[in-house]
């Protein structure tokens, strides 16, 4: 039987996609399932590792059946995941230990703080490309060691592993043979050195996070191990965390190239080459994807916390809608915000501004302000949180911004997407195949299996 089609795992913040995809990139077939992270007490933000590997036990057979493909038509398995949040195992037993400590966590400011005080940013930077904030999993790692008993005494013995989602997912799906974590992922931990593409043995000291129990780093696209799917060993041969998915399955392979993801938060990235950019205005330097032939790619990102989210609090916290496809006809029954504005720091600020203690405003409210004003400012501050990033990613890289290509849920929305080519001053270009974080997992693995010679024949799609 020839092996023609590859599976992506998308393994988000609120729910579990997985896409069964041609050798051209279409859909044969899609599963979903939620996840909806757990809220413990205000500003913790909590997964179940385990729930969230049952889900995908679950998905994979249900995206084959819909697809109607056999296991061994499949060339290989790409995983795209969440990034920054933690998962910490039992190395026998592949056990969680601890509830995940998702990347919009705030528990830990106040340390963050604390080695803000002892100048520890200007070396974690300077290395990582990261500034030092709770949103990183460095942080998260240490709380989990100082704070959680089980996860303290598997350390103690050697029996402890960590991770982010797509290495507890590697190692569930090739029976614990395999605990690596691709370059993306990690350099978004705090703890790994973007250039020589390794643990740094000094940010490993301070944040306490024993070298023992990390996965091993490898290139995106990179046959890792097989999963077993329905009595087929199938070449676990992508993996990137969800932004850098998404980069790639939008073809921002040339440097200048930028995109936004519209999800939970949305996720600007510029591709800048070989080497890792400095930002004078507080972006992230972060690895973009490596390559089989050994070569990397870098980008500048500018990360926005609450976006989608926003309109999720309109549905769940306010009861202002239903579902957020109600949202563009909202904002269309009325003819401008009404002096309404919306800065939806629910979980803190990020690029730009990077203030882990704001929080949000809902400003200018008069008695006249309706629903629609409301839902219309919601939206708009969606863009207008793009804007703050793209002015400034632009003023880095001293370049125009000649187009911004979008994707996510809200990409559907043609409200938003309008105000964010108004807003922005540039087209927005939007794909067919909306879904670009699994394409991207997916076209990683067919990268590394053979499916596509090169990056060109990619693009060309």
């Amino acid at each position: 039987m020839s092996k023609n089609a590859l599976l992506a795992i998308d393994q988000g913040t609120t729910g579990t996609t997985v896409l069964v995809l041609d050798a051209a990139g279409g859909v044969l077939g899609r599963s979903y399932g939620e996840c909806p992270p757990a809220y413990p007490r205000p500003g913790r933000v909590e997964h179940d590792p385990d729930g969230i590997r049952r889900g995908v036990d679950e998905l994979i057979p249900a995206a084959l059946a819909d697809a109607g493909v056999d296991a061994a038509r499949l060339a290989g398995v790409g995983i795209t995941n969440q990034r920054e949040t933690v998962v910490c195992w039992d190395r026998k037993t592949g056990e969680a230990l601890a509830p995940a400590i998702v990347w919009q966590d705030r528990r830990t400011a106040s340390m963050c703080a604390a080695l803000q005080r002892d100048g520890a940013e200007a070396r974690i930077q300077q290395r990582t490309g990261l500034l030092l904030d709770p949103y990183f999993s460095a942080t998260k790692l240490r709380w989990l060691l100082e704070n959680h008993d089980a996860v303290r005494r598997r350390a103690e013995r050697g029996e402890l592993a960590v991770g982010t989602v797509d290495s507890f997912l590697v190692w569930h799906l090739t029976g614990g043979l395999a605990h690596v974590t691709d370059y993306t992922n990690a350099s978004r931990t705090m703890l790994f050195d973007i250039r020589r593409l390794d643990w740094d043995d000094e940010l490993l000291e301070l944040f306490r996070v024993p070298r023992s129990a990390l996965p091993r780093p490898v290139p995106s696209a990179s046959v890792v191990g097989e999963a077993r799917i329905d009595g087929a060993r199938v070449p676990i041969a992508g993996l990137a965390g969800d932004q850098q998915a998404a980069m790639f399955g939008q073809a921002c392979f040339e440097p200048g190239s930028v995109k936004n993801t519209y999800g939970t938060g949305s996720f600007v990235l510029l591709n800048t080459g070989a080497q890792p950019a400095s930002s004078r205005h507080r972006l992230l330097a972060t690895v973009a994807w490596g390559l089989p032939n050994g070569s990397v790619t870098y980008a500048l990102e500018g990360a926005i916390f609450v976006t989608g989210a926003a309109v999720q609090w309109l549905r769940d916290g306010l009861g202002l809608i239903a579902s957020a496809a109600e949202t563009e006809a909202l904002a269309r029954s009325v003819d401008d915000n009404g002096g309404v504005y919306f800065v939806p720091a629910l979980a803190g600020l990020g690029a730009p501004h990077w203030d882990p203690h704001a929080r949000g405003l809902l400003i200018g409210m008069t008695g006249g302000t309706g629903r629609g004003h409301v839902v219309r400012a919601t939206l708009e501050s969606m863009a207008q949180q793009s804007v703050d990033v793209l002015e400034a990613m632009t003023a880095d890289a001293e370049l125009p911004l000649a187009e911004l290509r979008a994707d996510g849920g809200a990409v559907g929305n043609a409200f938003l997407m309008q105000a964010q080519a108004d807003l922005a001053d540039a087209p927005v270009a939007v794909p067919e195949v909306t879904e670009t974080t699994a394409l991207g997992a997916a076209q990683l693995a067919g990268l590394a299996t053979g499916i596509y010679a090169s990056l060109d024949e990619i693009a060309g799609q």
